[in-house]
């Protein structure tokens, strides 16, 4: 045996190395962020006949602080019929076995890749397991292990590469619960049992949907089924969220799995910003849930109270929530999000709004309000994955159907102002005096009607009544001096909210 010295920001730690012939550890720059290719060791060697029906491990240093734990494998040999099997220990336990069945493993506190224990990620000398059930005479396999680290928290996604590569429109549900909370749903008997994810996510496909965000309250217990369950659901985005309820309110985090601390005892931003600015700062977003929600012995908390917001302490609001629907049988009226959405973009600040059903029961049929994917969120993502979900949110360029998945509707409103051309989410500077120009791109929502609002209020009074899927053009609009938010709806033949858009913000030049 020898020392072997690894370095990793200026620290130099040592660690014994296993003989030369089981491989050693290359020292390289740690990941500085998340999907960045540089792994923070590297480990290679090779396995000989001497190695048939034994194990080996492969030693390698932890530093204090690692939040996400990586470890991608590879052998040559295989012509040769060589098998490697993987398995992994940290300075204290076993912390799993894949054998041959995987190339990679993920571990963090929250969740790990099936056949491997979350939990903490200890500093010291951890150990790569490597069983050999056949090296034949005379065979060499060589071995590669690239270890990746995160020493911050940051937006994690369950699936390796997008669920879909396509820039597209792509619809979902923002907002459920399961058995990890107080999510309920019928077992074999009939009773009321907690749910099993599964059972949520198997609905989710049934409606149709491209993504989920499995909002359980304050808990991250439901992160690990969720890694488990992604390789399954392969045509379903699963975005790591949770709903942090508190007395004051309650709001979605999408993006980050750490722990956030919740427990707030005063309404303040300042007592908000500890979980607020976490989520943040880990690139994730927040959305404020049901802020019209009455709040009382029935609902701790429901409505939201933080009432001092700096601008762009949340970036999205459920403003339409699938429970109010039940009970009201309407997605508008003071229960719903309209009325703080409205005061937030009347205020200057560009805040997307979402939908969410916030079902508790997985079996709720899906013609009823609160059912998985009822209302639906429908966002234009460059890929369908996490970071595409978390981008197309901030872009703004987003609507809600509140009917549910309706594969074939959009709402696209543009402006253009000469040459400039602003989407949904996006910020025209025309000229004051200047025309501007709407167009909406509409489809599934024939026999309806179209309205543009410009600050909240109806612009040409009873709408357009729309034909058959196309684009309509609003006459020309002449822009002023101050600031406007422009957003489109539709309505259907009863005069029910079907779609709500999301604003092309107007930013005149001086």
């Amino acid at each position: 045996m020898k020392g072997i010295a690894f370095s990793a920001i200026g620290v130099v730690l040592a660690c014994l190395a296993p003989m030369a012939a089981y491989g050693q550890a290359t020292p390289t720059s740690p990941a500085a962020a998340q999907g960045d290719a540089v792994p923070y060791q590297t480990l290679t060697g090779a396995l000989t006949r001497a190695d048939h029906e034994r194990y080996r491990e492969i030693p390698f240093v932890l530093p204090e602080g690692v939040t996400r734990l990586t470890v991608r494998f590879s052998y040559g040999g295989k012509d040769q019929h060589s098998v490697i099997d993987l398995g992994l220990a940290d300075p204290e336990r076993f912390r799993g076995w894949s054998g041959g069945t995987r190339d990679h493993m993920t571990l963090s506190i929250e969740d790990a890749t099936p056949g491997y224990l979350p939990g903490p990620l200890p500093g010291g000398q951890w150990r790569l397991i490597l069983g050999a059930p056949n090296i034949r005479e005379g065979a060499r396999a060589s071995f590669e292990a690239k270890i990746f680290i995160e020493r911050q928290p940051v937006v994690t996604a369950f699936s390796d590469a997008p669920i879909n590569p396509a820039p597209g429109w792509y619809r979902g549900d923002l907002h459920m619960h399961s058995g990890n909370s107080d999510g309920k749903c019928s077992s074999q008997t009939g009773e009321k049992v907690p749910c099993p994810i599964y059972r949520t996510l198997e609905a989710a496909v049934g409606r149709g949907l491209d993504f989920i965000a499995l909002t359980d309250h304050n808990t991250t217990s439901h992160f690990e089924a969720l890694r488990e369950l992604q390789g399954s659901f392969d045509k379903l985005l699963l975005i790591p969220g949770r709903e942090v309820t508190t007395f004051y309110g309650h709001a979605n985090i999408f993006g980050p799995t750490d722990f956030v601390n919740f427990q707030m005892t005063a309404p303040g931003y300042a007592q908000a910003a500890q979980w607020m600015d976490a989520a943040k700062r880990e690139g994730g977003v927040v959305s404020i849930n049901h802020p019209g929600a009455p709040s009382g012995e029935l609902c701790m908390g429901c409505g939201w109270g933080v009432d001092d917001l700096p601008p762009g302490a949340v970036q999205a609001i459920e403003v339409v929530n699938g429970g109010m629907m039940a009970q009201t049988g309407s997605a508008e009226g003071p229960l719903q999000g309209f009325k703080l959405w409205h005061d937030m973009l009347g205020a200057g600040q560009h805040v997307t709004a979402i939908g969410g059903s916030d079902n508790h029961n997985a079996d709720i049929p899906a013609d009823k309000p609160a059912a998985i994917g009822t209302p639906t969120t429908v966002i234009f993502m460059q890929s369908l994955s996490v970071e595409g979900f978390l981008d197309g949110i901030r872009s703004g360029r987003v609507f809600i159907d509140v009917r549910g998945a309706k594969p074939g509707s959009l709402l696209d409103l543009s402006a253009t102002s000469g040459k400039e051309v602003a989407e949904m989410g996006g910020t025209l500077h025309p000229r004051s005096g200047t025309a501007v120009h709407f167009k909406l791109d509409l489809k599934g929502v024939a026999g309806g009607t179209a309205h543009l609002l410009i600050d909240g209020e109806a612009d040409g009074g009873e709408g357009r009544t729309i034909g058959s899927d196309g684009v309509i053009d609003w006459p020309a609009w002449t822009s002023d001096t101050r600031p406007h938010w422009v957003h489109a709806e539709v309505r259907d033949a009863q005069r029910q909210l079907i779609l709500i858009g999301n604003p092309v913000y107007i930013a005149p030049r001086r």
